[in-house]
Order: structure tokens, then sequence, then C-alpha cells
């Protein structure tokens, strides 16, 4: 399903060529912040690119792990079950990784690091959530106001947690460097940590640190995994939440063009918990999708959905709508939450026998979006 650029016609005036390379306009040329980057890393981030022109990926988050009413099943996920393929994006999460006894951190490592390798090796893509728990006081990784210490400021540089925060991260790079394909390849995964940062409800987010705190965190995240500890199978992910309606918002703790590779957005509330403002949500989604063209950076849908589905169309009728409101939109992929395995209300996506299967199945036949049987060579450069 890869699509290849067609070469311009020799018969296009040299004028016309000059304005196209030439226009203040026309997006930088996209590449990862890691220059070394790992081949199929840097193919993965070509082709995601170049499918966003005329596709978009479903993701599921914890689709592969657990789902409604089931757990630990291998090859399984209530998507699958509706459709017979898998998401195309595989959310997981590295909440396991601190905060807990040694036994459980290394069990929680292994089982993730089979997940992904299976994902890999089914074709599909992997995106890492981090629901990171408060490094320096109890609370987790909600802020609690009588629990929680303002975390940033002691794990940056110069912080008195900093060194506790480099163990962490080191754990972070020897299992990001110790996850490999059947092909004996790093598997390549899209980094998405302190996401939601412009909300007050997690440790890291804007309440409680400042702007220029969290840039130092990010930066200094993305350089000791990517310099000090050779990681180069990341594809690092900006998101915040969508308190955003301008640029200049959605900017004002963006890190800088050299430590992001994707720009993304999480947005429940405008897509129907809240109220449904689709015009809204979609041009919350183009402000990010114009700017990463504009910085030759990959554009995303990080997180969204509607809990218990109770709308029978959201998927047409709102998700659909809204990632089609302007045809130069260029989203990479769209992922919705994930399906708890005891609770019977709190499911984003759609398992055999919900009330909106029957237009969830018009969602999956659309020609825009893309799942994981429709991924071919994803990680190769063509």
């Amino acid at each position: 399903m890869i699509t290849t650029h067609h070469s311009i016609a020799k018969s296009i005036s040299i004028a016309v060529v000059f304005f196209f390379l030439f226009s203040p306009t026309h997006a930088q040329k996209r590449k990862p912040i890691d220059l070394s980057a790992t081949r199929e890393t840097k193919a993965l981030f070509k082709n995601l690119g170049k499918l966003s022109k005329k596709h978009i990926l479903f993701g599921h988050q914890h689709a592969t792990e657990y789902g409604h009413g089931w757990s630990g099943e291998k090859g399984r996920s209530d998507v699958k079950s509706v459709t017979g393929s898998h998401p195309a994006v595989i959310g997981v999460d590295l909440s396991g990784f601190s905060g807990r006894p040694g036994e459980a951190i290394a069990r929680a490592k292994e089982t993730l690091r089979e997940n992904v390798v299976d994902t890999y090796n089914r074709g599909g893509v992997t995106t890492i959530a981090w629901h990171f728990s408060n490094p320096v006081s109890k609370g987790g990784f909600y802020w609690v106001d009588t629990l929680s210490l303002p975390a940033v400021k002691y794990i940056i540089p110069g912080g008195e947690a900093h060194h506790q925060y480099k163990v962490i991260l080191k754990d972070i790079g020897e299992w990001a460097n110790s996850v490999k394909g059947a092909d004996g390849k790093l598997v390549p995964m899209i980094f998405r940590p302190y996401h939601e940062f412009d909300g007050g409800w997690f440790w890291w987010g804007k309440p409680h640190c400042t702007r220029e705190e969290f840039i130092s965190l990010w930066r200094f995240t993305v350089s000791y995994l990517r310099d000090s500890l050779n990681v180069h199978n990341f594809i690092y992910a900006f998101s915040p939440d969508n308190k955003f309606t301008t640029e200049a918002q959605f900017l004002e703790r963006y890190p800088g063009d050299e430590w992001v590779d994707m720009l993304g957005m999480d947005n429940y509330g405008d897509m129907g918990r809240n109220r449904y403002d689709l015009d809204t949500a979609a041009l919350k989604l183009k402000i990010v999708s114009d700017y990463a063209r504009k910085a030759g950076k990959l554009a995303a849908f990080t997180e969204t959905g509607l809990e218990s589905i109770p709308n029978a169309t959201w998927w047409t009728e709102t998700l659909l709508k809204v990632l089609k409101a302007y045809p130069k939109m260029r989203l990479s992929y769209v992922l919705v939450w994930r399906n708890d395995q005891r609770s019977p209300t709190h499911f984003y996506a759609p398992y055999p026998g919900h009330s909106s299967v029957p237009d969830f199945i018009k969602f999956y036949n659309d020609p825009y979006t893309l799942f994981e049987k429709d991924l071919k060579n994803i990680y190769n450069k063509k």
C-alpha cells in the first residue's frame, strides 16, 4: 500500500519547478531527528509520511494485551474479532518500568518486549505512551494535591533527583536495544512521553512546571536516550491535549524542531465526551498537520475516542468526518483508547455484538483507513 512519488513531467517549465522548490510555503524535507536512526526506523518515518497523503492508520491502545472480557490471549484483539485484522498501530505503555519491585519490572519488560516484537513481525506499528509514576513522591502518574511533588524540577539537569532519572532512562534504553524482530533488526517504535502536558492531571502538567522546565525535561530525555544510550529505533512524538486554538498556543511548550519527529494531539472533549464540536476538532488537527508539513514532521491524532461508544455511528459520522474535514490534512495515524478487561463500560473500540460494529465495518472498509492487513513492507524503503 506504500505509494511512490510520481516523477515530475519533463514538460513542466523551469520556472514552475523553481517556484515549487523555493517557495517559502514548500514543506521541509522530512527526516528523523536521529541522524543515526536505524534503516528500519528511517523507513517507517518515511513511509508514514507517504501514506498520510491518502490514508490514515487506525490504532488502538493495548489492543493485543487485553480486551473487553479477556486478557493475555496470543493473537487476539477486539478489533481483529470484529474486522479480521488487528489495528495497524498498537499502543503500549512503559508504566510498568519504574515505581515497582524489581521482579515486577523485569516481568513487565519481557511481556512488553514480546508484544512489540509480535507486532513488528506481523508488519504492524507500535506507539509507546509513558504513564510515568512520580519518581520523587507518592501519587503515581496523576497529580494528587496531598501527595504529589512537582517532579520535573527535581529530575531535569541540576535537579536533586537527576541521577535517579538517568537510571530510569538507562533501563528504558537497555530495553529498547533488546527489542529485535525475527529478522534480527531493532524494532522501530513511536515514543510519546509526557503527553497531555497542557493539562493539570499529570505531575508533568502545565500547573506543576514552568515552560522552561518542561522543555529542559524533553530535550534531556531525547538527548540522553539518543546520544548517551545509543537508542536509534525511536521516533519522538509530542502531543498536548486539546487546550489550544492557535498554532502559537499549540507550540507554547514545544522544545524545537530538532527535538521532535511527530506532532500530535489528544482530543476526547470535542469528539463527544464533553460536546460534539467537529469543526473545532478538525481545526485543531489542521493546526497540528499544517505545522508538521511546514517543519518536515509527521502528524497524528494521538488519542481520541468515546467511552462505551453509545453513539452507534460515531466511527463514520464523527471520527471519519473530522479526519476528512480538510483535504490536505496529513495524519499518520489515529488511536482510540483501551478496552478494559473487567469494566463493562470502559472501552473505546467495538467488540463482537456491540451496537457500533456495523458502522465500524464501514469505517474499516473505507479506502482512507488502513489496518494491519493493509500494511505492506512499512519498514522498507522503496
